[in-house]
């Protein structure tokens, strides 16, 4: 038998067993069925077991494929290698974690993120977690799951979406493993961080698969349950104001300084400013200058536990049908409670010292007015999903396959999951009897304040604690997919053509999402004063000494060193019971969520597609060629109706607080579009030697916009504070990113389990999509901000010689009878001007282009047990922000390079493996929690390295004992704006061990 034969009649008999099934079966199993049916007979065929037999089959797996593709398989029944099906993922070449509570959430592929990369499971296309397209990982469970496998390629067949690649999850099938079989496993975990809850917490989860009537039924189930608990120790800045003074001509044609952003900074003497830019011909410093909206700490107790469980029923009444139906459920809960302490910042006058440094930021700044406070903050996060579906597979003669697969899978995301309230809360006590906050961040990895108070020193006393607002949210989402796929397979007995596939299918979307906000209820901003409420003894005052002790800067070295909690509800008890309408009137304290706000918001997405593949296969000289080749064509409808709150007015509350009032009736709003793609694709593979694999391909993918760039409607902040005046519309017109892609890889495989592999990428992306903001205006909502008011208090408090801070100017204001009978300031129609809204609307803009490298090896020391693994992502484009730039700029959010690397051993029984996980730096998104709109800031985070280590050992050939350790050199997460200088966030989570044991039967 020639060499081409032997392979033709490989992928013949690979489609008359399973064609059509290979999305929903594990491919290595139809390969080693094709191939004992092939196999000469003096081949033994032996198994291997645990991480060897692991890295074994899925280099198989990488190797047989078409196209460029990577999987994992399972060590054995059971135990997939990692605890979580995300950090298992970031093994794989070419892929990087995101990790939310310290643990692996949402994948990067190839430089593009969550919402860039398609999950299904056995094939099919999975709702996004809530009101987004990015799928979160950590909520699914890995027991039942027998392989990832990741297509970095074009694929016909493909449901589209995977722009990065398409991630399918494929699960345990019973007839699959003939013979009843099982694993349980128990484990207790004990997390480091943990301060409120239990030390030791369980997990427990198990799989069975049993088949009967001669093999022709089987079922299989499995089921987790997993509790952790832990604490979340962090430091914040919301974001940093842009600030800077341009030259350009006004409406008459004058050349004169127009200020951007917080505008140009306070005259003072060399001994309080210290400012290293230089200056231009017109006197005024060159460059941008920023300074932080706040900082604070906190820390957060979280209580998470998660249940996952699936049932798959199998009948094959003969041997060419099988009906399968299954049933997957996943659900996780996670509850919140966490207190902060930090200040606010409001600037102009208010800046009466500060040091910037080459880029224009302010390492020191000494602010007058605002606040200092504490908070306390409560919520608790249901997500459940689940899954129904049907597949009948037909063989309906030798040479052609039908396959029939429906699905019905839901996503909900309810962040009021608290039965109690029914939202989460915000609880915000403090006091704005203060002279100055000075800002420091000269040294150590962690910014600094210090509060001059009124009362002589640096710490507030309890019995000074007053109300300033609290605030109720509810923003339940929920995601939705149904879909039904045809697919066919017909086997040639053409010479060249081996196999062609074709079919249909029609998948229908939606999100729904409800938007509900109290408003700033109680006050806000201790206008008036109601210390009176809480007595000293409902404060708890403590030091900061273990507090970010992972860090230069922090434990007992933190300032300020002292912070005071408090409970609650008690809290929020006492003020319901004072702050009433009677006393606030229209600011009476409430705790619905929908007080102020309620909106609804939907996508629907129906689509129809068609495709058709083609498998080839012939000689060029010694070498065995397969060219995979196809077009797919969709034609997509979405609609977007939504509920639009349209603001009536805004009011001045206090200092530090703007709060927006909307019409009564919310406007209803209905958008419309549609779009057809046209995705060809082709693949080559040769077989240059029996050990070496060239591949070349090439092809068209897709992403859709993120869903909630495509609702329609408009939204306004609540909180328009000066320099946040933003609002934010969809656009229900979006194109797709469609992506042009180009492939090359070379791969060795030298000896069983052992390669080499080297590939390059480009991907060519039209219709890249980026927000471009624009200012609006509405009639009859005016800015008391530099209105004929707001002047005249300044002029009064200046002409008196004092500084204009925005306290100072709010109380002038109300000393000249400008404030209302709820000691709030309205605008006037007369004399202020309409207020400036700056709305971000996403649009389809240019072309981006991403290249890359990727690199692995894998090599299996002989007999010996010892192993190692190494793979190295590198990526680079005309994606990456420019710091210098201060507008929106098209980027590629998660672009960076990554590595992995693994060592092991397993040899009699003992398996031990460690594994090391390293991003670099990348770009998290644009736009920043209080950010200044007009330069629309970066978020960055620090690279990234992780150390995980197991140990197991097989007391019998059924019972296992093991260890885990995730984390073990506690590496923490840091994150910055367009410089690093512009410190964001720093958050520390410990390590975690697990002990534990598994029975297999």
């Amino acid at each position: 038998m020639n060499k081409m034969n032997l392979k033709r009649n490989k992928i013949s008999l690979s489609v008359l067993l399973a064609l059509g099934s290979s999305m929903l079966v594990p491919n290595y199993v139809i390969a080693q069925e094709s191939e004992q049916e092939t196999a000469e007979p003096e081949v033994e065929v032996i198994e291997v077991r645990g991480i060897r037999g692991s890295m074994i089959r899925s280099m198989d797996l990488k190797r047989d494929a078409d196209g460029i593709m990577d999987a994992i398989s399972a060590e054995e029944m059971g135990k997939f290698p990692d605890t979580n099906l995300a950090e298992s993922l970031g093994r794989i070449t070419g892929v990087s974690v995101s990790r939310s509570n310290g643990e692996g959430s949402e994948i990067t592929v190839r430089g593009f993120g969550p919402e860039f990369n398609l999950v299904t499971l056995n094939g099919r296309q999975m709702p996004g977690t809530g009101f987004t397209r990015s799928f979160a990982f950590e909520n699914l469970s890995s027991e039942g799951v027998s392989a990832l496998e990741i297509q970095k390629s074009a694929r016909a067949e493909t449901p589209t979406g995977g722009l990065g690649a398409t991630v399918n999850i494929v699960s345990t099938k019973p007839l699959n493993n003939p013979g009843t079989q099982g694993s349980f496993m128990a484990k207790g975990i004990y997390d480091e961080s943990n301060v409120k809850y239990d030390d030791v917490t369980p997990e427990i989860a198990g799989v069975v698969s049993s088949t009967m009537l001669d093999d022709t039924f089987g079922v299989s189930l499995s089921f987790s349950h997993q509790r952790r608990d832990f604490q979340k120790q962090q430091a914040n800045i919301q974001g940093w104001q842009y600030g800077e003074v341009l030259y350009g001509p006004n409406d008459l044609g004058e050349i004169v300084a127009q200020e951007q952003g917080i505008g140009r900074l306070p005259t003072l003497d060399d001994t309080r400013a210290i400012d290293p830019r230089a200056i231009d011909e017109n006197g005024e410093r060159i460059g941008a200058h920023f300074f932080p909206k706040d900082l604070n700490y906190g820390y957060e107790d979280i209580r998470r536990e998660r249940n996952n469980g699936q049932l798959t029923l199998q009948y094959a009444p003969t041997e060419n049908l099988t009906f399968t139906a299954d049933y997957t459920a996943s659900q996780a809960t996670t509850a919140v409670e966490s207190f902060g302490w930090g200040i606010w910042n409001n600037f102009g006058s208010n800046i009466i010292g500060y040091e910037l440094d080459q880029n224009g930021t302010a390492i020191y700044a000494d602010i007058a007015g605002d606040d200092g406070s504490f908070t306390s903050s409560k919520g608790t996060t249901d997500v459940d999903s689940k899954s129904i579906g049907f597949n009948v597979n037909w063989q309906i003669t030798d040479s052609f396959n039908m396959e029939i697969d429906y699905h019905d899978s839901t996503s909900e995301v309810d962040n009021g999951a608290d039965k109690g309230s029914g939202s989460q809360g915000q609880v915000i006590l403090g006091s704005d009897k203060l002279v100055s906050k000075v800002y420091d961040f000269t040294s150590g990895e962690i910014p600094h304040y210090t509060i001059n108070w009124d009362n002589g020193t640096n710490q507030l006393m309890a019995s000074e604690i007053d109300s300033n607002f609290s605030q109720f949210l509810h923003t339940p989402g929920k995601s939705e997919i149904e879909q039904l796929q045809l697919h066919f397979a017909w086997a040639t007995d053409y010479e060249y053509l081996t196999q062609v596939k074709f079919g249909a299918a029609r998948t229908e979307q939606s999100l729904s999402g409800r938007n509900g906000w109290s408003g700033l209820r109680g006050g806000p901003g201790f206008n008036p004063s109601f210390t009176a409420i809480f007595p000293d003894d409902m404060f708890t005052v403590h030091d900061t000494g273990d507090f970010l002790d992972q860090f230069s800067g922090g434990g007992s070295g933190l300032s300020p060193n002292y912070f005071y909690t408090y409970d609650y509800d008690e809290a929020v008890s006492r003020q319901l019971a004072v702050l009433t309408e009677e006393i606030l009137g229209d600011n009476a304290y409430y705790t619905d969520p929908y007080y102020a706000q309620d909106t609804m918001s939907r996508v629907e997405e129906n689509t129809d597609s068609f495709y058709v593949q083609t498998d080839w296969e012939f000689e060029l000289g010694d070498i065995y060629v397969s060219v995979n080749a196809g077009l797919r064509y969709e034609t997509t409808d979405v609609v977007s109706p939504s509920e639009d709150s349209i603001p009536m007015q805004v009011n001045w509350v206090s200092a530090g607080e703007w709060i927006t009032l909307y019409q009564d009736d919310a406007v209803a709003t209905s958008n419309s579009a549609s779009y057809d793609v046209w995705l060809p694709m082709i693949d080559f593979k040769f077989d240059l030697t029996d050990d070496v694999v060239a591949r070349l391909s090439w092809g068209k993918s897709m992403t859709r916009a993120g869903l909630g760039n495509l609702l329609g409607g408009i939204s306004y902040t609540g909180s328009p504070k000066i320099g946040a005046r933003t609002g934010a519309r969809g656009n229900t017109a979006l194109k797709p990113f469609l992506s042009t892609n180009l492939d090359l890889s070379v791969e060795y495989y030298y000896e069983q389990g052992s390669y080499v592999s080297l590939g390059l990428f480009q991907k060519d992306v039209d219709d890249w999509i980026a927000n471009s903001p624009f200012d609006q205006t509405l009639d009859g909502v005016h800015d008391i901000y530099q209105g004929e008011r707001w002047n005249q208090a300044v002029n009064q408090i200046e002409q008196r010689g004092e500084i204009a801070t925005d306290s100072a100017i709010f109380q002038q204001m109300l000393v000249n009878g400008h404030g209302n009978a709820d000691g709030a300031i309205e605008a006037d129609a007369a004399t202020d001007p309409l207020l400036i809204w700056s709305i971000n609307s996403p649009e389809n803009v240019d072309k981006r282009t991403v290249q890359g490298a990727e690199f692995a090896v894998q090599h299996l020391f002989g007999e010996s047990g010892f192993g190692v693994a190494l793979n190295a992502t590198f990526v680079d484009g005309d994606v990456e922000y420019d710091p210098a730039i201060y507008a929106e700029q098209p980027v590629l959010p998660g672009l960076s390079d990554s590595a992995n690397f693994q060592m092991f051993y397993d040899l009699d029984g003992l398996s031990v493996k460690a594994t090391y996980s390293w991003r670099d730096s990348y770009l998290i998104g644009l736009g920043q929690a209080q950010g200044t709109v007009i330069d629309t800031p970066p978020q960055y985070a620090k690279e990234y390295g992780q150390w995980d280590v197991s140990v197991n050992y097989d007391i019998t050939e059924n019972i296992t004992i093991f260890f885990e350790g995730v984390n073990i050199n506690n590496e923490t997460e840091q994150g910055y704006g367009r410089y690093e200088e512009q410190f964001l966030f720093a958050r520390q989570y410990g390590s975690r061990y697990a002990l534990g044991g598994r029975i297999k039967f």
